[in-house]
């Protein structure tokens, strides 16, 4: 099968990101943690399959769709956050500490201790991102000072506050997550001393500082955080939330890119499917042009009328321009059709596999679309290297390679399960139709 991760399973997948629990002093019930979850929120987009692995027995006896039986359906709508998570969650420049600006795609809310032991693990990765996406990007940094299990969550949260006082928050807060190993351990009285040593170092006045740190309001400010998350039910820390869905998975640079990418890849989707105009009885041919020459591909309307339509349509509309073959394997088939590179991106509609019998991966050459499913064809395709036989009666069959095979078998090796954070694979310049 042609593996399928979503980016709901990039939002929910592996480990839980709230590391550092708190403590609760009263019950909360319903949390607003608790209905970030319930909500049907996670699914972003539906995601296009990463790479094709050999069939498992049990999808071998599935039976496959035909052309007949094939239709095309587009995304789902993004559903709508409630009320109360908008209300919670929803940045305030007079409240909130933000990068980024209020026109980005993605917005990060993220609730986080500077004593958690894993909160420094993700504070460099959020400021690379927005240093990667400084337009795309929104980062909104909220105090969930963990008092109940650390002792100087609620000075380092006053140590913070004070520093934005002389617009130096985020000087502050990214010292204290570079430095835990110098003053996590230290006692309440020589952190108060270490703590007022760094913002001499970061150019703040000293004395105003020293004064703002242990003021009224700003020892009333950092305890009004500890008591606002538990209201809400912020189950830990580091706890996120991104465009108003909980982020649950181990926090990485590659799979938060590739979210912020897929979201992104939303202004380029098609609301609707295109219109069915694809002549079963004529001959197609098209050219991808790529970095490394030309690959001229014959269509087969006749036995994929939907992949042909849809690639046509796509193709003519700019779609595979500048896109990279994203995952080649030698000996196996090389993939792209993914504007994002990450292998997860669908023009914002699915349709299903068409099937003849007669045509199986016997060969290199074919043409085939990429899939998680019998109802997920998209806009990622793959040139297969060699006979497939696992692949058949899981893939729809468009088309075969009549020039340019060199070409194909000239792409650069390149296996997205090394991570995402690799080299971009060769081009796609663009695809050109004869018609």
């Amino acid at each position: 099968m042609l593996k399928k991760i979503t980016i709901g399973m990039l939002l929910v997948l592996t480990l839980l990101l709230t590391a550092c629990g708190g403590t609760s002093k009263t019950e909360v019930a319903p949390t607003v943690a608790a209905a970030a979850e319930a909500e049907e929120t996670v699914e972003v987009v539906p995601q296009e399959a990463p790479s094709p692995i050999p069939a498992t027995q049990e999808e071998e006896e599935s039976a496959p769709v035909t052309a007949t039986d094939a239709v095309c359906v587009p995304n789902a709508p993004k559903p709508t956050p409630s009320e109360e998570i908008l209300e919670i969650f929803t940045p305030d420049p007079e409240t909130d500490w933000i990068k980024g600006p209020e026109t980005a795609a993605v917005t990060i809310v993220e609730y986080a201790d500077f004593q958690c032991p894993y909160c420094p693990q993700l504070a460099p990765i959020l400021r690379e991102l927005q240093a990667q996406f400084p337009e795309d990007v929104r980062i909104v940094y909220r105090h969930f000072p963990l008092d109940s299990i650390h002792d100087k969550a609620l000075l380092s949260t006053q140590a913070a506050e004070a520093a934005g006082l002389q617009d130096e928050f985020w000087a502050m807060h990214d010292l204290l997550y570079e430095k835990p190993g110098e003053w996590a351990g230290l006692s309440v009285a020589a952190f108060k001393t270490w703590v007022v040593a760094q913002a001499k170092d970061l150019g703040l006045d000293e004395e105003q500082f020293e004064a703002d740190f242990s003021s009224d309001e700003i020892v009333a400010k950092a305890e009004a955080t500890w008591v606002k998350g538990q209201e809400i039910g912020i189950p830990g820390t580091p706890f996120i939330m991104i465009n108003y869905q909980q982020f649950k998975a181990q926090p990485s640079l590659d799979t938060l890119t590739a979210i912020v990418k897929l979201i992104k890849l939303e202004d380029q989707q098609f609301s609707e499917c295109p219109s069915l105009t694809v002549d079963p009885e004529s001959t197609y041919q098209v050219t991808l042009e790529t970095e490394k020459g030309d690959i001229v591909i014959e269509l087969f309307p006749d036995v994929a009328p939907l992949a042909v339509n849809s690639f046509l349509f796509l193709a003519e509309n700019g779609w595979y321009d500048g896109t990279t073959f994203h995952r080649v394997i030698p000996d196996f088939m090389a993939q792209t059709g993914d504007p994002t590179g990450t292998g997860y991106g669908n023009p914002g509609y699915s349709f299903g596999i068409e099937i003849d019998p007669g045509l199986i991966f016997d060969r290199a050459g074919l043409v085939a679309m990429a899939n998680s499913g019998p109802e997920a064809n998209g806009s990622q395709f793959f040139i297969t290297y060699g006979p497939s036989p696992d692949l058949n009666g899981g893939y729809t069959i468009f088309g075969e390679v009549i020039e340019g095979m060199d070409v194909v078998e000239s792409l650069s090796p390149r296996d997205p399960s090394q991570g995402l954070g690799l080299p971009p694979g060769d081009a796609l310049v663009r695809v050109i139709s004869d018609q």
